[in-house]
């Protein structure tokens, strides 16, 4: 995965917080509690994880143009 951004700025929709989380490459993250409010975010109809939904950068699998989770 040459070029795949691996770092991603994740944006709450409930409280706007935002946090940088390192992107795994070997899985998808489907649920991810909030630093600010603590809800739970899990992705949005038709994104394959939580990074496609809320991140500043698409999930390594996405970027790389192969299938997701």
């Amino acid at each position: 995965m040459m070029g795949v951004v691996l770092l991603s700025d994740l944006t709450c929709p409930a409280c706007g917080h935002v946090e940088r989380e390192v992107m795994p490459t070997d899985s998808c993250w489907f649920f991810y509690r909030c630093k600010g409010c603590e809800v739970v975010l899990r992705p949005q109809a038709g994104h394959c994880c939580i990074f496609c939904s809320y991140g500043t950068v698409r999930c390594p699998p996405v970027q790389a143009d192969s299938a997701c989770c």
